[in-house]
């Protein structure tokens, strides 16, 4: 699989686990229902970990230098103008949240309330700047070249 076809397909998965969030997860009831919440945090985590995949994948196709952990994988991408600072900072936050169910510590039902609600479009909008920066003939996972809206 090369370094393009990894990036869509990861990019695909996290407008997926988007979806679903947004049709299958319940904010209201999150401090009640257990499996609500852990079905909002493992398909949260999963997105932000495919996130991650397309920065380390990003990094090693533009010759970017090996991040020395994860947030570093941001940091590069951030300064190669894939992303915008602001953009880095949240990635960063949203793998600080990762870490967190990584390691199945609590997760404050509050933070998840406000993740699912305003917050679960930042997944989105990280999708959108990466494939506005990959060139023509990658920004679709069929590789034809076209674009959402075109």
């Amino acid at each position: 699989m090369n370094d393009a076809h990894l990036i869509q397909k990861r990019l695909a998965f996290i407008t997926d686990c988007v979806a679903e969030t947004r049709q299958l997860g319940r904010p209201e009831r999150l401090d009640s229902d257990t499996v609500q919440q852990r079905f909002v945090e493992h398909t949260l985590q999963f997105a932000i970990q495919a996130m991650l995949d397309v920065a380390f994948a990003i990094a090693a196709a533009g010759n970017l230098g090996e991040p020395g952990d994860n947030r570093q994988a941001f940091d590069g991408i951030a300064a190669a103008g894939w992303i915008t600072p602001a953009r880095r900072d949240t990635c960063r936050r949203m793998l600080a949240f990762r870490n967190i169910v990584h390691r199945d510590l609590q997760v404050d039902v509050a933070i998840l309330q406000r993740i699912v609600t305003p917050d679960l479009d930042d997944l989105l909008v990280f999708v959108r700047a990466i494939r506005a920066r990959l060139p023509e003939d990658q920004a679709r996972p069929d590789g034809n070249g076209s674009r959402p809206g075109n």
